[in-house]
């Protein structure tokens, strides 16, 4: 697993850049909008030569309909070649282990070698929703039992559950693979879990389990080093790693003109604002944004908010992603692009894949 975990940087950059995608809808357009972009952009990402494409679990947002990131994998699977397709990430208190270790089985089984189940332990929306998600007797669950969902899932992946465990005459099908080494040797392959994170407690766990950690520096960008510190400090090397490897999302749109950048982010920052308020809606225009009559307060949380987000020209771009890079000894970028215009996002990677050099389409 270790070769499928570590990726390979193409052109110039330091390490391997990949996509983030939660397949935003922007006002005026709609999620068969959205997914057709999504498709264009796996399609992109493909051919330049970005290491993954990841699908973010949200519930009840309107402008982000990526609500079933096992269903938009499986089209992505048909449109591309040899990126890799996973989740950033399936939120597994929302699911039963099994459902996840089919899903993701049955991905391996149409795109092999190709799949990334990463796992988050948030709801991915708010508790109502949470609540409408889960049966009866799982609202209580909560961090203390993410441990042993997990675990849960990976003997599914693994189809090895013990001799007297209840679930061990139920398999996940279709489940890991059998074959043969070029030496002979014999082997059981399933697709590598990660972890997701924007804390401490998925780091630490992650570390210990000697899984790849994600950790979402786009959203919370204060934890981003200390997080990844727990992850490295308590790291035990396994059978899937033999020492670290962390990736952090990051937020970034490259555009011809600072400008239009800047137009940009403030039109996404007020999506985040009226996210934050409990009134989620579809992504703004940029004049939308314009005319918006911002209180202190809300200019104040937009600059927090902008603060995090690398943007500018594409020199600008990619000297925040080098510098970013450097500062937090991440071992691979995943680049998320917010913009109203999904052509703006697909021209935003293309800038990106060639100020690093990466292959040509």
């Amino acid at each position: 697993m270790v070769d499928e975990i570590r990726g390979t940087a193409h052109g110039t950059a330091p390490v391997p850049l990949s996509v983030l995608d939660l397949v935003t809808v922007g006002a005026g357009r709609t999620a068969t909008d959205a997914l057709r972009a999504t498709v264009k952009l796996a399609h992109l990402a493909d051919a330049r030569g970005f290491q993954r494409y990841w699908i973010a679990e949200h519930h009840s947002m309107p402008g982000v309909a990526s609500s079933s990131p096992a269903v938009i994998l499986a089209h992505l699977a048909a449109h591309t070649d040899r990126i890799r397709l996973g989740s950033g990430g399936v939120m597994l208190p929302n699911h039963a282990p099994l459902v996840i270790a089919e899903q993701f089985g049955t991905l391996e089984a149409m795109a092999p070698g190709r799949v990334d189940p990463g796992l988050g332990r948030a709801p991915g929306t708010d508790g109502a929703t949470a609540a409408a998600l889960r049966r009866a007797d799982r609202l209580n669950e909560g961090a203390d039992d993410f441990p042993q969902q997990l675990a849960e899932l990976i003997r599914f992946l693994d189809d090895d559950f013990p001799d007297g465990h209840p679930y061990r005459r139920i398999h996940a099908v279709p489940g890991p693979v059998q074959g043969t080494s070029p030496g002979g040797v014999q082997s059981v392959h399933r697709p590598p879990v990660w972890l997701l994170g924007s804390s401490g407690f998925s780091a630490r766990l992650a570390g210990m389990l000697g899984l790849p950690f994600a950790f979402a520096h786009h959203f919370s960008a204060q934890n981003t080093v200390p997080a990844l510190d727990l992850y490295r400090e308590h790291f035990r090397p396994s059978a899937v790693l033999d020492a670290p490897y962390a990736l952090i999302g990051v937020s970034a749109l490259a555009c011809d003109e600072e400008r239009e950048a800047r137009r940009q982010i403030r039109a996404a920052a007020l999506n985040m604002l009226r996210l934050r308020r409990g009134s989620p809606g579809l992504v703004p225009t940029p004049e939308e944004a314009e005319a918006y009559e911002f209180s202190p307060m809300e200019e104040e949380f937009i600059d927090s908010w902008n603060a995090n987000v690398v943007h500018g020209t594409i020199d600008e771009v990619r000297a925040g992603l080098d510098d970013l890079q450097k500062r937090t000894g991440a071992d691979e970028l995943m680049l998320t692009s917010h913009a109203h215009n999904p052509e703006l996002r697909l021209h935003s990677y293309e800038l990106v894949a060639d100020a690093y050099g990466l292959p040509s389409a």
